[in-house]
Parts: C-alpha cells; sequence; structure tokens
C-alpha cells in the first residue's frame, strides 16, 4: 500500500484534477491553495443552481460541514447526487458533527441519499456519525477509550466508507485493512484549517485513481508529514504565522521521494 499511495504523486502533477469542494467560508482559501499546491485545481462552487454543472466536469467532489446551513445542504444533495451518478468519487468532511443536534441530523440525512467514498474526520465527529455518546467541541475532538485505528474500522465497516480518522496517530480504513500514519506536529492543532486541508489533499489524490484506500492514506499523510516539515524550519521568534506559510511551501515541494523517505505507515492487523 505504501508504493500505491507513493505512486499518485506523480500522477496529481501530470492530471492536475480538477476538485470541486463544498466547503466552509473560514477555511475555503486554504483548501484552494492546498489543493493548488499539491498539483490539483480547485473550484469552490455552492450554489445550488450550478454545482451540478461544476460536478460534471470535475474529478473528486469533496463536501465540508464546517459552516453547514440549509443552503448548502442543498448544494451538497444535488451536487453528491450528481457525482455518484457519474462515478465520480465524494469525499466528506463532517466538521463539528456532535456539536449540535442540526449538525448530526443533517450529516445522517445526508448519508442516506449520497454514497461517500472517503470520510475523513477527527474520532469524536466519526464517532457521532455512527451515534455514539460523545459531543464535539467546535471542530475539536474529546478524549475517547477507543482507539483511532479501532474506531476506523468499526466506522468503515458500519458506514460502508473509507474512514479516516485524524489525530495523534491519523488512521485508515476500508474495514478490511486499517493504516496508521504516525506523522505530524502539535503546532497543525494551532492553525485553522489543516484538517479541512487535509480533506481537499484527499480529494485531490482521489480524483486521479480508483484506488481509493491510497488516495486517502497519500492525502491525510501529506498533510502530517508537511507538519513536520514546516516545523522543522521554525527559528525561536518565528511562530504559526510562519508555520502556516511554510505548511504549504511543504505540501507544494511534496513527492514520491520525499513521501517515502519520511512516512511513518504502518498496517494494523485485522481481528
Amino acid at each position: 500500500m505504501k508504493i500505491s499511495s507513493a505512486d499518485l504523486f506523480m500522477k496529481v502533477r501530470e492530471r492536475k484534477p480538477l476538485v470541486h469542494q463544498i466547503t466552509n467560508f473560514v477555511t475555503v482559501n486554504d483548501c484552494a491553495n492546498a489543493t493548488l499546491a499539491i498539483g490539483g485545481s480547485p473550484v469552490m462552487t455552492s450554489s445550488p443552481r450550478e454545482v451540478a454543472d461544476m460536478v460534471k466536469l470535475a474529478n473528486a467532489l469533496v463536501l465540508n460541514f464546517g459552516t453547514i446551513d440549509d443552503k448548502a445542504l442543498e448544494a451538497m444533495e444535488i451536487a453528491g447526487k450528481t457525482a455518484n451518478a457519474l462515478d465520480i468519487p465524494v469525499i466528506l468532511d463532517p466538521v463539528g458533527v456532535g456539536a449540535t443536534s442540526y449538525r448530526t441530523e443533517q450529516v445522517k440525512e445526508l448519508l442516506s441519499k449520497v454514497t461517500f467514498q472517503i470520510i475523513r474526520g477527527n474520532a469524536s465527529e466519526i464517532l457521532s456519525m455512527m451515534g455514539g455518546d460523545t459531543v464535539t467541541r467546535g471542530v475539536d475532538s474529546g478524549e475517547l477509550a477507543i482507539s483511532n485505528a479501532e474506531l476506523a474500522a468499526q466506522a468503515a465497516n458500519e458506514l460502508n466508507s473509507i474512514i479516516v480518522v485524524s489525530g495523534a496517530k491519523d488512521a485508515v480504513s476500508d474495514g478490511k485493512h486499517t493504516s496508521i500514519i504516525d506523522n505530524g506536529n502539535l503546532l497543525l492543532t494551532n492553525v485553522t484549517g489543516t484538517g479541512c486541508m487535509s480533506t481537499a489533499l484527499i480529494g485531490a489524490f482521489s480524483g486521479v485513481t480508483d484506488d481509493f484506500y491510497s488516495a486517502a492514506i497519500a492525502g491525510i499523510s501529506t498533510m502530517s508529514i508537511s507538519g513536520e516539515l514546516a516545523a522543522s524550519t521554525l527559528q525561536k521568534d518565528e511562530g504559526t504565522g510562519t508555520f502556516r506559510v511554510r505548511l504549504i511551501d511543504a505540501i507544494s515541494r511534496m513527492d514520491k521521494e520525499i513521501w517515502m523517505h519520511e512516512v511513518k505507515l504502518s498496517e494494523k492487523a485485522a481481528n
């Protein structure tokens, strides 16, 4: 699986997949820049009147719940159904699900209408989608008894999707296989949008392959590795603002060789 994920970097640079993103207004610019940095082409159309037409041009669709409202939900349903009909991969980022009943109810409604090839969230968000008893504080995950790897595997089977659980150790599972990525830096939690950017990266990789498991690994690990590389360049008088810029720099320089050298990837044996 490591080789399969590594081979996607050149494909993204060569094909420049169009990633249609209905995302939140807090991180829309960051998601667009992350997509460009890895080699993709972002489009951030969100009007219900044109999303169907835009999806038809796209290679992948990312739906992000960060600043969800009724209009965005209408657009997501239209875009998601269109993508499903055209076999275009759909990736969901359930930002803040579990924080309010509205978010939790609406994500379940969307799940009943749209098939998602990949879902990426933190542990609390993913557990909430499964009906677990947890409260998501904004976009932050609380402490859970279950490991990210175990949660990802259970959620993959229950939600019938490849699951990415972000955290100190990221986990990716299709229900049969589970991979753990042990990269990252604490500064990633101090910059708005790194989770949303991770989902944007997953979308870019998904736009050049039908191996969505490898695409999910490539996307989430690119963010974690880039966080490490960006943090390693900081001087004593530099903080999160400089880190944010260098994070994009690190993503833009990421390639197969750097990824293969830096990634800390292992597979958890099936129970």
